[in-house]
């Protein structure tokens, strides 16, 4: 991945993030179509892959070649394609696919079909691929906003995910039934992305236990209010995936969120309060080898919690608040030799001036700078990072995906752990 980026003191040459065309180049790709008429994209996904190095192979359901046909996939990657199980009494061997593959993504992936993969159907050479695959698999949905966000739909992401694959979420934007909203395939370029992320981190924490803390907490003031902030966690479940696809133990302790907490190989401990996320963080971080501290904990939280709803009775109203525990500044103070610890500093002014004091106050090994301007980190899929370490080295980076902001940040992590 090409991360355009610059360095406030000098950096080392020894370490390079791996380019897109190094992670992909001779993995070999099976891509899955199914029915959708957002087909025509796999042409260009499978473009993509091969500029990059990749070899493709493609396989379609039987009504996928109804939008696209097996001759223009056969043309494009220069490999036979097959939509049935069975042409011209031969039988086509979706067990061989399956082994072949290095990864296999199913793009566009159709209600249908995502019904029948999480109910383990097999009645075409899709479906039954996917079941006989041994590789990670990529299942890039695409439908129209209802079907999307049908229970029913949201139940079989759920089980897929659980399943252990890769979930790459459709976009927001102008559908095929004219209505705006998400349910879009994702571009073909970003699915790209997340299979060089993929690759490119492979195996480079294998063994390692990483433990991190996502979302927001919320401090009840009484049984119908609370304080809180915007955090969404997108940030914290980015890096939990990255570090899990790199073969890291994970385990995410996360606050109340409304993304998707479930990822593949991730032992997830959902949180509310402070309190629960340093009694939950605390019980973990003996046994981490790397924590990062990404949550948006409350400073605060109310003395006293009402019991019943505080009616609206006077003109003004006080709340008396006291300090919440600083989780990044007590586990900086319980580290041990050998163990890194990781913070994150959303500030308004004084960004690195304030993040370098916190840096090196908490005993944090570096520290992850955002900045609220014209676009808030909170709640965005994008963030604009500077990642300063102990060392007194600064690197700032443009504007980036959170999930790239994940990959840069496991970079970084794996450099000072070498």
């Amino acid at each position: 991945m090409n991360i355009r980026k610059k360095s406030i003191t000098p950096k080392s040459n020894r370490f390079i993030i791996p380019t897109m065309q190094e992670a992909l180049n001779q993995k070999k790709i099976l891509v899955a179509v199914t029915g959708s008429i957002a087909a025509y994209k796999a042409c260009l996904l499978c473009r993509i892959l091969m500029e990059k190095g990749a070899d493709v192979k493609v396989i379609m359901t039987p009504t996928a070649a109804e939008f696209v046909t097996p001759l223009t996939f056969s043309t494009l990657t220069g490999n036979p394609v097959f939509h049935s199980l069975s042409e011209d009494g031969t039988w086509n061997n979706h067990v061989s696919l399956g082994i072949w593959a290095d990864a296999m993504v199913i793009a566009p992936a159709t209600a249908t079909t995502l019904s029948k993969l999480a109910s383990g159907c097999a009645d075409n050479i899709v479906t039954a691929t996917y079941l006989s695959a041994r590789c990670p698999v990529f299942i890039c949905p695409a439908m129209d906003l209802d079907m999307w966000q049908h229970p029913s739909t949201t139940e079989n992401i759920r089980k897929l995910s659980d399943f252990g694959n890769y979930i790459v979420a459709p976009a927001h934007g102008k559908l095929a039934s004219g209505l705006i909203g998400d349910g879009r395939l994702e571009e073909p370029e970003k699915i790209v992305d997340k299979l060089a992320l993929f690759f490119g981190s492979m195996g480079k924490f294998e063994g390692k236990k990483v433990l991190i803390t996502a979302g927001p907490t919320i401090e009840p003031i009484d049984p119908v209010r609370f304080i809180s902030n915007y955090s969404s966690g997108k940030m914290g479940v980015a890096l939990a995936s990255s570090f899990a696809s790199a073969g890291a133990d994970v385990t995410l302790v996360i606050g109340p969120v409304s993304i998707p907490t479930k990822i593949a190989g991730v032992k997830t401990v959902e949180v509310l309060t402070a309190d629960e996320m340093w009694t939950a963080t605390e019980k973990e971080f003996s046994k981490s080898d790397i924590t990062i501290c990404c949550a948006a904990v409350a400073d605060y939280k109310p003395v006293e919690i009402a019991d019943q709803k505080i009616k609206k009775t006077e003109s003004e109203w006080s709340l008396k608040l006291v300090k919440n525990v600083d989780i990044a500044q007590k586990l900086g103070e319980k580290k041990l030799a050998g163990q890194i610890l990781a913070g994150f500093a959303l500030e308004t002014q004084h960004g690195l001036e304030n993040a370098r004091k916190k840096l090196v106050s908490k005993n944090l090994d570096l520290i992850i700078l955002n900045m609220m301007g014209e676009e808030s980190p909170l709640g965005s899929d994008f963030n604009t990072i500077s990642i300063l370490d102990k060392q007194g080295k600064t690197t700032q980076f443009e504007r980036q995906s959170k999930e790239v902001a994940a990959h840069t940040i496991l970079e970084k992590i794996l450099e000072i752990s070498a």
